[in-house]
């Protein structure tokens, strides 16, 4: 049923990327004619300069361009020397690719519950998690807000754990320690993955990732093992991967970096649209933000009743609508052999079942979000 609105919308997609791109295509191609015309596509020039532009966008000493925010994770991991017969700690309602690189280099992901608000690791479980097989904590920091990075660190300290920030879909969000001071996400954590996948508050055409640090040792392993552990061109003295971002890539993003805050901007003041314009549905649990900092609402994710039924309603509206993630890591056919059930992270069991996350992207004008909103509205109180 198409909500009954007084504009004309009769659709709105979960991310506009024609939207997104129209004010810079222009930049666009001159950046990549710049590419074309010199012909340094891998680990050209434009590398460099995005790397240092990120590291201080991070509030790092260093970035490392990379293949993938997936990569990003895996080359951390070979970093730090971790693999068979160590443990990760990690949360089981994440994207896939977080217990994946894990699993790939032959080490064991270790699940913890999650906080039901936030969805983001819940602290006050890890230390039950930790063995003497234990390596790392890797917190992701969900939707767009930092996980509790503070307890995180003192965990960490205490029992000589690395910390390896899942921050692919928080490029810019930040924690504010109890100092006062303001960390931005990657800064607090011995290294930060990013990603630039399409859909992240900073995109690239395809697939693309960053990894920061502070930590110069680990900075120089990353940067040998980027290109196969060679250094220099044909002598390897650790193994490493093809993990490189293309210079195109790079291009692309140093066209839209400097844009990254007023996307963060919009998105902030979209959601506060939808909290304004939400908040008498009793049906729906909007985000929550428990850490003092910044959220960029890389997702803007609902906790519904009756959520399927609702995801059907917006299907049929034209309102474009995601389950961000519909089975949680410790169930997933492939972690078998990890022995979980059905049960053992019975929180973020229960947030597959009800969570579902609505259009946010900068682009989003009033008049789409009243469609989305009149939609849920409409739903709700048919079901009533």
């Amino acid at each position: 049923m198409i909500p009954q609105t007084a504009n004309t919308i009769t659709s709105v997609p979960l991310l506009d990327l024609q939207a997104q791109y129209a004010s810079i295509e222009a930049d666009i191609r001159t950046a990549f004619e710049t590419v074309l015309s010199e012909k340094q596509f891998i680990m050209g020039p434009q590398i460099e300069v995005l790397e240092k532009a990120a590291a201080t966008y991070c509030q790092t000493r260093y970035a490392l361009g990379v293949s993938s925010g997936t990569d990003a994770l895996v080359l951390a991991l070979m970093a730090m020397e971790i693999g068979a017969g160590d443990e990760v700690i990690i949360s089981p309602f994440t994207f896939f690719a977080t217990a994946g690189a894990i699993a790939r280099v032959g080490a064991r992901p270790v699940f913890v519950d999650i906080d039901p608000d936030t969805f983001n690791m819940d602290t006050s479980k890890i230390v039950a998690a930790i063995t003497p097989k234990t390596k790392a904590i890797m917190p992701v920091h969900l939707f767009g807000q930092m996980a509790d990075m503070g307890t995180i660190m003192v965990i960490a300290k205490e029992y000589g754990l690395y910390v390896i920030e899942d921050a692919a879909q928080s490029l810019g969000s930040e924690y504010t320690t109890k100092d006062g001071k303001t960390h931005r996400a990657g800064s607090m954590g011995d290294v930060g993955c990013f990603s630039f996948f399409p859909s992240k508050n900073l995109g690239c055409l395809g697939d693309g990732g960053l990894v920061s640090t502070n930590d110069t040792a680990l900075y120089e392993k990353m940067h040998i093992m980027r290109v196969h552990g060679s250094k220099p061109r044909y002598y390897h003295h650790v193994v490493g991967g093809n993990f490189r971002l293309d210079t195109l890539q790079a291009a692309f993003l140093l066209v839209k970096l400097p844009l990254l805050e007023q996307q963060h901007q919009d998105r902030i003041t979209n959601a506060a649209y939808y909290n304004h314009h939400l908040k008498e549905i009793s049906q729906i649990q909007k985000p929550v933000i428990k850490t003092a900092g910044r959220m960029i609402y890389n997702q803007y994710t609902l906790i519904a009743e009756n959520r399927d039924a609702l995801q059907k309603a917006l299907n049929e509206a034209n309102v474009g609508n995601a389950i961000y993630y519909p089975v949680p890591l410790h169930l997933q056919e492939c972690f078998a052999y990890l022995g979980h059930k059905v049960g053992d992270f019975h929180v973020a069991e229960k947030r597959v079942a009800d969570v579902l996350s609505i259009p946010i992207y900068s682009e989003l004008r009033e008049t789409q979000m009243d469609y989305v909103i009149c939609a849920i509205r409409q739903f709700y109180t048919d079901q009533s």
